[in-house]
C-alpha cells in the first residue's frame, strides 16, 4: 500500500496532490510561503518519512560499497557521510542516495521506489535493495531494508543548531558530519538552502520526535518548502529533474555524488570520459516563469526556442521570493540569454534562464593534456 505518514492526521496539515512525487507526507501546513520564509530565516522542520533506508554493515561494508556506487568511499571516516549514485552501464543516472557512516553501519537513504537495472543477464529494472543484494557475491556484508526502523525529519534554516541543542545532539559543522544517538543519527547537509540537518529517528517514535522538535521552536512545514529551497539551490531529484538519458555531469552530481577518478563501478567509463575529454550534451538551469497566467508547465514538458525544442522541464514550484520557478535540462547549444517558452501547448508560458544558474565552462583535463603534448 502507498505510504501515509501518521503526521497527516494532525490539524491544519495539507497532503500533496495525488501522484505527486512527495505523496505520503505533508505538503504544507496552511501557509506555504510563510513556511518557506521561516525555513530561510529561522528554523522549520519537514516530514520526509517517505524516504527509504538501506543499512549496510559487516567488515567489507566500505570496500564493497566502493565497487557498486559512484562515490569514493573506501576511506569514508566514521561519523561522516556523502552522496552517491547508481548508474547503468552507459553512465545514466538510476538512483541517488545520501550516506551516513556511523556505529559500524553505512545507512543509505533514497527517494521512495528507487530502482536500478539488474546486473544479471535477464536485465530489467529492480528495486535498489534487490540490485545491491545481487551484487553482494562473496563480500562480508549484511544488507538490510531498514525503512521500517528509521524515518527522516529535516531541519531547515540558520537556527537549526538551536533545535539540536534542545535535543542534546552535538553535530560537527562540516557538511555531511554525522553523529549517532539512540535509535538513529543526525547528519548535516549542505543543501537545500544554507543550513540543513537530517534527523533519522526511530520510525516508531516519529510522532514523539516531531512533537519535541516543534515544541523546541521549529515551525512545521511541508515538502513544498523543501522542494522550493531545493530548486533554488539547483539540486536535482531523480525521476523529476532527470530522464532516462541523464548523466551526472548534467545535473551537478560530479564530485558531490560521482567520483571521476576511481574505477570499478558501473558507468564509470562514461563519467571519466565526459569529464576528461568531452562535455555533457545538456545542462541543468533555473528558469524564471511568467507568473501572470494562471498556468504553469509540468514535469516532462518541453522547453522551446521559437518552435524548436531545446530542453525538458523538471521540478516546477512556487517560491516565496522568486515566484514560479523550475529546473530544466537544456541542450548545451541552446542560448541562455534569449526568451524561451516552457510547457505543453495548453500550458505554455514565457521563461527566462537565471544567469547565475548557468554552469561555468570548464576545461576538460584530457583535452588540455593532449593540447600540451601537441605543443
Amino acid at each position: 500500500m502507498p505510504y501515509s505518514s501518521p503526521l497527516l492526521e494532525l490539524p491544519r496539515v495539507v497532503a500533496a496532490p495525488d501522484n505527486h512525487p512527495e505523496a505520503g507526507v505533508p505538503w504544507h501546513w496552511g501557509d506555504p510561503f510563510a513556511e518557506q520564509r521561516t525555513a530561510a530565516r529561522s528554523v522549520a522542520v519537514v516530514d520526509r518519512s517517505h524516504r527509504e533506508f538501506i543499512s549496510v554493515s559487516g567488515p567489507d561494508r566500505l570496500s564493497w560499497l566502493h565497487l557498486v556506487i559512484s562515490q569514493h568511499v573506501t576511506g569514508l571516516p566514521a561519523d561522516s557521510g556523502t552522496e552517491a549514485l547508481v548508474l547503468d552501464t552507459h553512465g545514466r543516472v538510476e538512483s541517488h542516495m545520501v550516506l551516513a557512516h556511523t556505529g559500524e553501519t553505512v545507512h543509505l537513504d533514497t527517494d521512495p521506489g528507487a530502482l536500478a537495472t539488474s546486473a544479471l543477464p535477464k536485465g530489467g529494472q529492480q528495486p535498489l535493495l534487490g540490485y545491491l543484494e545481487a551484487m553482494k557475491f562473496w563480500s562480508q556484508v549484511d544488507i538490510r531494508d531498514t525503512t521500517a526502523e528509521l524515518a527522516l525529519l529535516t531541519l531547515l534554516g540558520p537556527d537549526a543548531d538551536k533545535i539540536l541543542g534542545v535535543l542534546d545532539i552535538s553535530l560537527g559543522d562540516a557538511p555531511y558530519s554525522v553523529t549517532g544517538f539512540e535509535g538513529g543519527f543526525a547528519r548535516r547537509m549542505p543543501w537545500p538552502g544554507r543550513s540543513s540537518v537530517d534527523l533519522a529517528v526511530p520510525r516508531s517514535e516519529l510522532f514523539d520526535w516531531w512533537t519535541r522538535i516543534t515544541d523546541a521552536g521549529a515551525r512545521p512545514t511541508g515538502s513544498w518548502t523543501f522542494d522550493a529551497l531545493r530548486v533554488e539551490s539547483l539540486h536535482a531529484r531523480v525521476g523529476v529533474d532527470t530522464d532516462d538519458r541523464t548523466i551526472p555531469h548534467e545535473v551537478n552530481w560530479i564530485g558531490s555524488a560521482a567520483h571521476v577518478a576511481k574505477g570499478c563501478y558501473r558507468g564509470q567509463e562514461t563519467v571519466s570520459k565526459v569529464h576528461n575529454v568531452g562535455r555533457p550534451p545538456r545542462q541543468m538551469v533555473l528558469l524564471h516563469l511568467d507568473g501572470s497566467p494562471e498556468i504553469t508547465p509540468e514535469t516532462g514538458d518541453p522547453v522551446l526556442l521559437g518552435e524548436k525544442t531545446v530542453g525538458r522541464v523538471g521540478s516546477v514550484i512556487q517560491h516565496h521570493e522568486l515566484g514560479p520557478i523550475a529546473l530544466a535540462l537544456l541542450k548545451r547549444s541552446a542560448p541562455t540569454t534569449e526568451e524561451l517558452l516552457a510547457g505543453a501547448e495548453d500550458r505554455r508560458i514565457q521563461a527566462t534562464v537565471d544567469p547565475d544558474s548557468v554552469p561555468a565552462e570548464k576545461a576538460a583535463p584530457g583535452r588540455e593534456a593532449a593540447a600540451r603534448l601537441r605543443g
